[in-house]
Order: C-alpha cells, then sequence, then structure tokens
C-alpha cells in the first residue's frame, strides 16, 4: 500500500505542477468569465436609438406600430408617422435613408378584406434586431386595430394579443411540487453530462499517455525493482484521479462563482434559471469516479499493448463510441427518463454515469436505480482492472512486438 501511495503521490504533484494543468485549470474559467461578460455587454443597446419612419395610407394602423415600438423600452425609438401618404413621399423618405437622416423606412398599405402589404429599407442588411421588433410590432398592431374596430377596448385587446405563458410544475414522488423548466433541465443535464463524458476522457487518456511515455522511456525497468505492476497501475489511477477531482473542484467554484455574478444572473432567469439538487451535488462526484476508474482501466490496459502514443491515438473512437451513444440517446432520455431504453442505457457501465445525469434533470429515478447503476458499474470496473492489470505486466515491458490477439491471450494466460 505504501508503493501505491508514493506513486500516487507521484503522478499528483507531477500533473498538478504542470503549466498546463495551471493554464487549463485557472485559464478555463477566466475564459469563460470573459465570454460571458463580454456576450452580456455586447448585447447592451444592440437596435437602440433607431430613428424609423412608418408610413401607411391607414393612419390607425401606423398610429398603432408607432405605439407598439415606442413602448419597448429597451429599443428607445424615435418614430415618426406619415399617414396617409403618396407615392411621392416614399421617394423622399428613402433619401433621407440614403442620406443617413433615418435609419428605416416601413412601408405599410393596406385595403379592405385584405391582409396589409408591408417593406422595410435601411441601410443595414445586418440589423435583425430592429427587423424582429418591426416585424413584431406589425403583426400586434393589425391584431389591435382587428380587434378594437370589433368593439374591444384597447386594454383588453392588449392582453389578448399578450397572450398567457404557462407555467409548469413536477409533482415529485413524495407528494412535493417543484416549479421547472423543461429548457433548463435539458440544458442542465446537457452541461452536466458534458463535463462528466470530458473530464473522465481526458484524465482516462492522461493515464494511458503516462504508461506510453514512461514506457518509451524505459523508466518503468528502474519502478519495477521496488514496486509491482499492479501497485504502479493503482498508483496511476488513484494520482491522476485526484488530479481531476482538484480541478473539477476549482471549475465548479468558479463556475458558481461566474453565475452569480450580474451578467450570468441577467440570462439564466425566468425559464432559464438553474437550480442543482442536493442528490445531483452528491453524486456527480460518485459517477466521476466510477466512470473514470472504467474509462482510465481501459486506456491503461491499451496503453500497454501499445508501443506509441500515435498508435495508441487511432483506438481513442473505439474508445469514445459509448460517449457517442451517451449523447445520440439525450433527447429520447429528457423526453422520457422512464422509458425502457433509458432504464436499460442507466444500466449499461459505459453510458451509465452519462445517461444517469440526463434522466436526473428531467427526473430523479428510484433508488433501487442507482444502487443497480453504481452495483454494475462497481462489477465493470473490477473485470476491467483485472484484464488490464494483466496486459499490463507483461506489456510494459514488451519493446518491439506487436500486440496481436494470440499475443495478447498468451499474456494473459502468462500473468
Amino acid at each position: 500500500m505504501r508503493n501505491v501511495l508514493l506513486i500516487a503521490r507521484r503522478e499528483y504533484l507531477e500533473q498538478v505542477r504542470g503549466r498546463a494543468f495551471k493554464m487549463t485549470t485557472f485559464g478555463v474559467p477566466a475564459i469563460f468569465a470573459l465570454i460571458v461578460g463580454v456576450g452580456y455587454l455586447s448585447t447592451l443597446g444592440l437596435g437602440a436609438n433607431r430613428h424609423v419612419a412608418i408610413a401607411s395610407n391607414d393612419p390607425a394602423l401606423a398610429a398603432q406600430i408607432q405605439r407598439k415600438l415606442t413602448s419597448d423600452k429597451a429599443a428607445k425609438a424615435k418614430v415618426i408617422v406619415y399617414a396617409p401618404v403618396t407615392p411621392d413621399d416614399r421617394a423622399r423618405l428613402v433619401s433621407a435613408i440614403k442620406a443617413g437622416s433615418l435609419d428605416g423606412l416601413l412601408w405599410v398599405l393596406t385595403a379592405k378584406g385584405e391582409v396589409p402589404t408591408a417593406t422595410y429599407m435601411s441601410q443595414s442588411a445586418g440589423d435583425f434586431i430592429t427587423s424582429a421588433r418591426i416585424q413584431s410590432a406589425l403583426n400586434e398592431a393589425i391584431l389591435d386595430v382587428q380587434l378594437t374596430g370589433g368593439g374591444m377596448k384597447q386594454v383588453a385587446a392588449d392582453a389578448l394579443i399578450e397572450g398567457t405563458s404557462i407555467v409548469t410544475y413536477q409533482v415529485k414522488k413524495d407528494g412535493s411540487i417543484l416549479k421547472t423548466s423543461a429548457e433548463a433541465s435539458f440544458w442542465k443535464g446537457y452541461v452536466m453530462a458534458i463535463l462528466l463524458s470530458m473530464t473522465t476522457m481526458i484524465y482516462g487518456m492522461n493515464v494511458a499517455r503516462s504508461i506510453i511515455q514512461e514506457k518509451t522511456s524505459r523508466i518503468f525497468e528502474v519502478m519495477l525493482s521496488i514496486a509491482k505492476p499492479s501497485d504502479m497501475l493503482a498508483g496511476k489511477l488513484i494520482g491522476v484521479g485526484a488530479v481531476g477531482l482538484t480541478q473539477i473542484a476549482i471549475w465548479l467554484v468558479a463556475a458558481a462563482a461566474i453565475l452569480i455574478s450580474p451578467f450570468a444572473s441577467a440570462v439564466l432567469t425566468g425559464q432559464f434559471a438553474v437550480h442543482i439538487t442536493w442528490a445531483e451535488a452528491l453524486l456527480f462526484p460518485v459517477y466521476f469516479l466510477l466512470g473514470y476508474l472504467l474509462y482510465s482501466s481501459l486506456f491503461a490496459g491499451l496503453a500497454a499493448t501499445c508501443e506509441t502514443e500515435q498508435e495508441l491515438q487511432m483506438y481513442m473512437p473505439l474508445a469514445a463510441a459509448p460517449t457517442w451513444l451517451s449523447f445520440a440517446l439525450i433527447m429520447l432520455v429528457i423526453n422520457d427518463s422512464n422509458s425502457v431504453w433509458s432504464i436499460a442505457a442507466s444500466f449499461f457501465p459505459p453510458t451509465a454515469p452519462v445517461i444517469m445525469f440526463l434522466r436526473m434533470a428531467a427526473e430523479i429515478p428510484p433508488f433501487w436505480q442507482f444502487a443497480v447503476s453504481i452495483g454494475l458499474l462497481v462489477i465493470s470496473i473490477w473485470g476491467v482492472l483485472w484484464f488490464s492489470a494483466r496486459l499490463y505486466r507483461i506489456g510494459i515491458l514488451m519493446y518491439g512486438k506487436r500486440a496481436t490477439v494470440p499475443e495478447l491471450l498468451r499474456w494473459l494466460r502468462y500473468s
């Protein structure tokens, strides 16, 4: 056990003290904070302070469009109405746009019993925010005119056009009712699944690369004089796993700081509000460790059979296939987290960590399903470790000989 801890300590300190660890651990949160801040600041004032003209042969409709545009406080638009208009007015207003004294012109013509026709002209073809505001104001104004023309009061017409939003709630197993958002649940599960799969794959690859580098430098021959192969493999898994947990803990603290900032809180509100439950917070490190141990032990066995890092890289698409399968099922799992396919995928060890978090985002599964999922993962890890340790014991000292399938079977018998 002492050798295992010594090797784990060496692996941990070697990576934590490295420049790459420091840059990714502190650089990634800094970059995301910068992206959130720049994204928030860049949206301030977009499409605002526009000088727009509304020209129509229907004064009532033009006035309603003006009212809709000026009531939007974020737009801060200056709207001038020309109604009724003539073709000569059109040429004069287009000249004003060309001269820059006018930002845009909405030309609306109505005919009795027909839907109004409209065109919008401006110098900028990319100001989609202003175009969207004008489109919305036009549609709402047309409905307003029709409703008020039929005798409905203006306040009632505005309320009818605004519509009614549906507030969604989730009835939990214990009978409690919790306010939820399908979009927020989807993105929460998606982000946590990406974080889980990305970190397990990255640190599993770190174990494999470490084995390849030490194998090619022949440092194993020195280390084997004081430690057993099984101790070396266990030490690597523990050390690199501790590095992963350290990095994720720092990222989570940084993410919490970013999420409570004014920039992020302005976006993550309403239907995009994200809530992390205690079950998700407690199970994330559990599934990270189990997923990491499963993939890293698999990668360790693969690395012991490879001669170079390039050869190892060729096996990576096969190793990443379960992760791709997990994300291929994302829509099915989020929409029906209790379907047969969702439950089966959460029991299948290679996909269990990701699928379980996708299911938890929609609805917390029963306790027995967590027990079965974790139990199968533990059994799978034991089996893969047993297999990989035997390949590792022989493979780390094999040089210049390609590991074919018959050769691997001989290694298993030797060990």
